[in-house]
């Protein structure tokens, strides 16, 4: 099947955080690396990247890509309808208390899907790079277009839309400037779930910027320096603060080993 591998760009993106059961997140790593990484990328999806995360020992934090909603649903039920998920999904959904935390997400206007490290794929067992990734996410109102600017209205006054547009227009140029480029920007996908057999959040409209560090300490710095830019600190984080509905997540995460983000 055709479909988003290693080295392309996807359109769809889902961030899946899995909450375990104590102490079974190795388990399901160890699992989810030898039997569902390329197993899923045959059925017409791409495994982006894997992740531990840091703030809390009993959560497994996945992106999985798609070349479009209609391929999604079509890789999604190959793989969930095949062999692999058959011998091995009992024993994976074993390790988890719950896997519904699902945003369904697309590329920013302007930029495309996540860029990968590598598109070469480290063998199983591989050891976890040395690597730090952060993802911030903001909530806003549902129904606003991320695509929309709103015309002769200052951001620090439109409203929900506005938010987005701070994010988007001047906190991403002003992160690239004084550190490292986010690898993907990502907003909330308005299609319909096509696999309903798989929930994703609905009522949704989210940012997410993730960024790649060669450890949390850079990333710490790279914060500092933002966070004390007059822009930011006057203007920008007062108008997100002002749109968002809830306060900002920052996932505080590490690479696995075969993680092609990292």
């Amino acid at each position: 099947m055709s479909g988003t591998g290693p080295g392309r760009r996807p359109t769809v993106i889902e961030l899946r955080q899995y909450t375990l059961l104590p102490g079974r997140r190795d388990e399901l790593i160890e699992l989810f690396e030898r039997e569902f990484v390329e197993t899923q990328e045959e059925a017409g999806m791409a495994v982006l990247g894997q992740f531990r995360d840091l703030d809390d020992p009993d959560r497994f934090v996945w992106l999985r890509g798609f070349a479009d909603i209609e391929t999604r649903r079509d890789a999604l039920s190959a793989f969930y309808g095949g062999p692999v998920w058959a011998a091995h999904g009992p024993r994976a959904n074993a390790t988890m208390a719950d896997s519904d935390n699902v945003l369904l997400l697309r590329p920013a206007p302007g930029s495309r899907g996540p860029a990968t490290a590598s598109s070469v794929r480290p063998a199983v067992g591989a050891a976890a790079p040395d690597r730090f990734v952060a993802a911030a996410l903001w909530h806003f109102p549902p129904g606003g277009e991320a695509g929309e600017g709103v015309e002769g209205v200052d951001d620090r006054e439109a409203g929900d839309d506005g938010g987005v547009r701070l994010i988007l227009d001047r906190l991403v140029p002003l992160l690239a400037q004084t550190g490292p480029a986010p690898f993907a920007v990502l907003t909330t996908e308005p299609a319909a779930n096509t696999f309903p057999g798989l929930p994703v959040r609905t009522g949704e409209n989210v940012v997410a910027v993730l960024t790649s560090y060669p450890d949390e300490g850079a990333h710490r710095r790279h914060l500092a320096d933002v966070m004390a830019h007059p822009l930011v600190r006057d203007e920008i984080l007062p108008g997100i603060e002002r749109a968002r509905t809830e306060a900002p997540e920052l996932l505080r995460l590490v690479p696995t080993g075969r993680s092609l983000i990292r």
